[in-house]
């Protein structure tokens, strides 16, 4: 396979659901428009939209590099899953345990927190905040290579993590309240992703799931909502400068690692707590 014909087999799925998107975000906009405690923040909501356009060119600047790379590590290895219904189900399974790992360790060190601190720069919750995707999360991708390597066809493991990703929009909300039981236990609802986004003490680093919140649960980082959420961050970034809101927790990495007196200090700063 080439990467021509690995574009022209893979359906652009998040930009076919693009109209939906901005049409949900109008819906709440007008749905929150007075009240006070929900609304829009005129600013905020400049900040998600120009980070969001960042990110959408910077994807596709790095889009051949990704595919090239994929295509890669789907050649070197010796075996193949075939494309059955089967397969659709392990691709999309393994991209969400993947993206589990890749969010939790990204809350844990320093390095790959200033791959996801935009994300959570905002201190309100809305379908638009979902559009704030860091300038510098590709270099997360090493956390796919098990899909990648799987044997699975790229072109699913690429539809499954479209679909994963579209999947993380709709929980950016406050307008849904609590579904039904069932549905809270196997999936990830936006009561959850509040929890994550909240920096209430007894909600730091819970709920990292993007689709199953069973992960979570297996692996002892699920919390219910069980009182209002406060978001931002713990130490509050007030600008709505895009850059800064992108490259703010690098700028203070390299200020650090500076000022480190040897190398077990920098392993520290990388890879210590955020």
């Amino acid at each position: 396979m080439t990467p021509q014909q690995f574009e022209q087999d893979l359906q652009p799925i998040l930009l076919y659901a693009a109209p939906l998107i901005f049409l949900c975000v109008g819906i709440e906009y007008w749905l929150l428009k007075h009240d006070n405690h929900h609304h829009y923040d005129t600013e905020d909501l400049k900040a998600s939209v120009g980070i969001g356009i960042g990110s959408l060119i910077i994807n596709g600047l790095l889009k051949a590099f990704i595919v090239g790379l994929s295509l890669f590590c789907y050649e070197i290895v010796p075996w193949r899953i075939p494309n059955t219904w089967w397969a659709w189900v392990l691709a999309y399974l393994g991209i969400d345990v993947c993206n589990y790992f890749a969010h939790f360790i990204a809350h844990k060190q320093r390095i790959w927190w200033a791959t996801h601190v935009t994300h959570h720069s905002s201190e309100h919750l809305n379908l638009a905040t979902s559009f704030r995707n860091s300038w510098t999360q590709h270099i997360k991708i090493i956390f796919f290579l098990p899909v990648w390597l799987s044997g699975i066809h790229p072109v699913i493991t690429f539809t499954c993590y479209q679909l994963d990703l579209l999947y993380q929009f709709w929980i950016h909300t406050e307008v849904i309240h609590k579904l039904p039981r069932w549905f809270e236990y196997i999936f990830v609802t936006p009561s959850h992703h509040r929890v994550h986004h909240g920096k209430n003490a007894a909600y730091i680093d819970k709920n990292f799931g993007t689709t199953f919140i069973i992960w979570d649960r297996l692996f002892g980082t699920f919390q219910e909502e069980t009182e209002k959420p406060m978001y931002g961050l713990t130490k509050p970034v007030t600008s709505k400068n895009v850059v800064y809101l992108n490259f703010h927790e690098w700028r203070d990495i390299v200020r650090d690692v500076r000022k480190a007196k040897n190398w077990r200090e920098v392993a520290g700063i990388l890879f210590g707590p955020p």
